[in-house]
């Protein structure tokens, strides 16, 4: 496995574990559920360990580093926002 690879796996992963607190947040915010704010936060993560997964081995490389960078974005836009 390419060093690149593992490199925008981390810089994805880390920002997106930190998205995935943020959904569950506004999930708990939004309806009060403690069910809801567990779907929300399995399906998140769940969409991050696929985006994970795809990073490390069939993805292309300006695709790895365009997902990588659109979540830190994200991520960091929804910090700032809430």
């Amino acid at each position: 496995m390419e060093a690149w690879r593992i490199l925008a796996t981390v810089l994805l992963a880390v920002p997106g574990l930190v998205g995935v607190a943020i959904v569950m947040a506004l999930a708990r915010d939004r309806t009060g559920r403690p069910g809801t704010v567990a779907v929300a936060g399995l399906v998140a993560s769940t969409a991050l360990a696929v985006a994970c997964v795809l990073t490390l081995t069939v993805l292309s490389v300006p695709v790895t580093w365009a997902l990588a960078g659109g979540v830190a974005l994200m991520v960091s836009v929804a910090a700032l926002v809430s």
